[in-house]
């Protein structure tokens, strides 16, 4: 067996380029460019207006003037010039008319009522050149405007019609013959099944997928375990003028498997099996059928998963070789998985999944997530149904946690795939949106959090939400030590006071939401409104949350102070405004987590202190200091007299005085402090303070009298 990766490398280092054919311009879509192209004429031609209004000189300067002609698309003008103190009319893409060297848009003039006189007032002092595309500045003449090697698409067929051709050179694509193996093996239109029979879905199958790759096919039909019909069938095949020949069944161990040893005969097998799963018996032989002329033959499993796996992983690649792509090699992105997976223990599997963009990957970024299509057996078609990815996991036996982010090749227009909670689709709609909302499954959670995104770009789907996922990911982070906080609702708004103020409004009124964040529009902007939708919805201020934030955010930038941030309570409700930037979302949090947690409990009707040393006031006693510390020294001990064994116990560094009592400052064992405890003529007790920078109280050694040292 060979690896999936040497496997490739052998069929594309005998898949030769086809000979270049040329095609009609309509015909070429999706072929690769065998030519270069170079443009005849500059484009624009001749100087054009940018926009709808009126050509003048650009030094006459504001005022009224007479229109003398119009130009627009085509030849208008053609023989007018304009000369200072008169101006001509200009419609979008029109000519600009000689000695004009400007245009001002419509917008920024006004039409002059005088009788049979046109006349138009201009208002603004322009600079000449302006709004004029001048010749060429889109494709100067003989520039290369499109390489041998690129895939034509929608825009590049419109580049050709404006370079005037209208005949392309292109890179063929293959021609495929498909033929099914099996005496099992019937066809599709059979109604009645009789027993050991299957309908032929690997041929039908095969056949689209070529189509798609738009390669032209031969439909071969199926053929019997026979090994003479079968040699025919093949011999009739390599003649038919294919350049690709996909067989399916008759490549495992069986005794009635003849593919395998009938390529072998006609041509040079390359391999026979591939460590991978599924997929594992694959051919892969090259036959020459004639003088220049070869034939790229792949013996595909007959089990359907595995017949369409190894399409996708080795013939397509061979397909885009011989069609001229620069790069034949399948898309392949990085997707996170939506839920643990058991990995093969001998052969690299490559399952079957769906990936999608979602907004939180569930690393707090945008990115792909995958899902599998299910039980991944090799016959189960199912396991196909939807799939526009191979996840490509390792032989490692183990388990591949949710989350992991792993290969995916892509095998389809993943666009097809159906949107879900969290997702992003598509939208060209640029009017301004109406809030979208997403509501967050979790577990249960003391603490209810909703992020709002307030951003016209996020909105109109102009751009991504960074900070919004930001935001999840800190709270998830952050939900230990907030005591279990989570993310429930999330949603993005666009920079309108009314819109944001709605959506405060319910979550605090509604859903109860404990602490909202949002997240943009706290700056210097028009546009910049949050505070002001904050504060129409909050009932009481929290400055000291504005105040710990801007210090925290002042450490990495100055411009932090250009904030205006509001923040403050409404109902059991915390709102806080938050910078829209991504990394500020943390600074500030990270400055709010060590209060909170108390915060939010206060909200709700819970007084007490945060510190859990803390002694309420009620608890508290009136025992000064001193007395409760010469309590403690008061009782009289069993002597140690005898029992300190070396003077180097105890050694004064300093003695204290105060009413009614001395303390003298000694070291214990040479490491710690310690304060003995006069009382007339004799010491009770010695009581250790501290050791070692940490509070202590056990009782000290107590002894009968005191030397300076003992």
């Amino acid at each position: 067996m060979i690896s999936t990766e040497d496997a490739i490398r052998a069929v594309l280092s005998v898949s030769n380029r086809l000979p270049p054919v040329t095609l009609p311009l309509h015909s070429a879509l999706g072929k690769i460019l065998a030519q270069d192209i170079h443009a005849p004429d500059p484009l624009p031609p001749y100087p054009a207006s940018i926009k709808d209004g009126y050509a003048v000189v650009a030094s006459d300067g504001p005022g009224v003037y007479p229109v003398i002609t119009e130009s627009r698309a085509g030849n208008d003008a053609i023989h007018v010039t304009i000369t200072p103190g008169t101006i001509a009319y200009v419609t979008t893409g029109g000519p600009i008319p000689n000695g004009a060297d400007a245009v001002v848009q419509v917008e920024d003039t006004e039409i002059v009522q005088d009788g049979s006189k046109r006349l138009v007032r201009i208002l603004i002092q322009t600079n000449k050149g302006t709004d004029i595309r001048p010749v060429g500045c889109d494709i100067q003449k003989g520039a290369m405007v499109l390489k041998s090697g690129e895939k034509i698409g929608a825009s590049e067929i419109g580049l050709l019609a404006t370079m005037g051709v209208m005949m392309v050179k292109v890179f063929s694509s293959p021609t495929i013959g498909v033929l099914s193996t099996g005496d099992e093996v019937v066809e599709p239109t059979t109604g009645s099944l009789g027993r050991g029979q299957i309908r032929d879905s690997n041929r039908a199958m095969l056949l689209s997928a070529a189509m798609q790759e738009q390669c032209k096919f031969v439909d071969l039909g199926i053929a019997r375990d026979d090994e003479e019909e079968l040699a025919k069938t093949l011999d009739d095949a390599f003649s038919s003028g294919i350049d690709i020949l996909l067989t399916s069944g008759g490549v495992s161990m069986g005794d009635r498997d003849f593919v395998k040893p009938l390529l072998e005969k006609r041509g040079k097998i390359h391999f026979s099996k591939i460590r991978m799963k599924p997929g594992k018996p694959l051919t892969f032989a090259e036959i020459d059928v004639k003088p220049g002329k070869k034939i790229l033959s792949f013996g595909l499993p007959g089990n359907p998963v595995s017949c369409l796996v190894c399409f996708h992983l080795f013939v397509v690649p061979a397909i885009r070789h011989l069609a001229g792509w620069s790069n034949p090699q399948l898309l392949r992105v990085q997707a996170r998985l939506k839920q643990s997976l058991k990995t093969d223990t001998v052969r690299p599997e490559y399952h079957r999944a769906i990936i999608r963009w979602q907004v939180n990957d569930g690393s707090g970024s945008p990115g792909f997530v995958a899902e599998s299509t299910g039980h991944q057996m090799s016959s189960r078609l199912l396991s196909m149904k939807s799939a526009n990815a191979l996840l490509e996991l390792p032989a490692t036996g183990s388990v591949i946690p949710a989350g992991t982010a792993v290969p995916a090749i892509i095998i389809s227009d993943m666009s097809t795939s159906d949107f879900q909670k969290g997702e992003v689709p598509l939208n060209n709609d640029c009017a301004m949106p109406e809030a979208r909302f997403q509501e967050i499954p979790v577990d249960v959670a003391n603490w209810k959090v909703a992020v709002l995104t307030v951003s016209d770009t996020v909105a109109s789907r102009l751009g991504p939400d960074r900070s919004g996922p930001r935001a999840i990911s800190v709270v998830d982070s952050s939900s230990e030590k907030l005591g279990g906080a989570r993310v429930v609702k999330q949603a993005v708004v666009p920079d309108e006071v009314s819109k944001i103020k709605d959506v405060l409004q319910r979550w605090s009124d509604v859903d109860k939401i404990d602490l909202i964040l949002t997240l943009g529009g706290t700056g210097f902007t028009p546009r910049d409104v949050t505070p002001e939708a904050t504060k129409e919805v909050i009932e009481k201020e929290t400055p000291g949350l504005l105040y710990v934030m801007m210090q925290e955010s002042l450490k990495v930038t100055p411009f932090a102070m250009l904030s205006r941030a509001a923040a403050g309570i409404r109902g059991s409700t915390l709102i806080i405004n938050m910078p829209g930037n991504p990394n500020a979302v943390a600074e500030c949090m990270d400055a709010l987590l060590p209060a909170l947690k108390h915060a939010l409990k206060q909200i709700k009707g819970d007084k007490r202190e945060k510190h859990p040393r803390h002694l309420p006031h009620a608890q508290a006693t009136s025992e000064d200091t001193w007395d409760r510390s010469y309590k403690a020294a008061s009782g009289v001990g069993d002597s140690l007299e005898g029992k300190l064994t070396s003077p180097t116990h105890l050694t004064k560094v300093n003695t204290e005085y105060h009413p009614n009592m001395t303390f003298n400052i000694y070291t214990y064992n040479g490491q710690a402090r310690c304060m003995v405890h006069y009382v007339p003529k004799k010491v009770e007790s010695l009581t250790l303070r501290k050791c070692c920078g940490k509070v202590s109280n056990e009782p000290a050694p107590k002894v009968a009298s005191i030397q300076d040292e003992v």
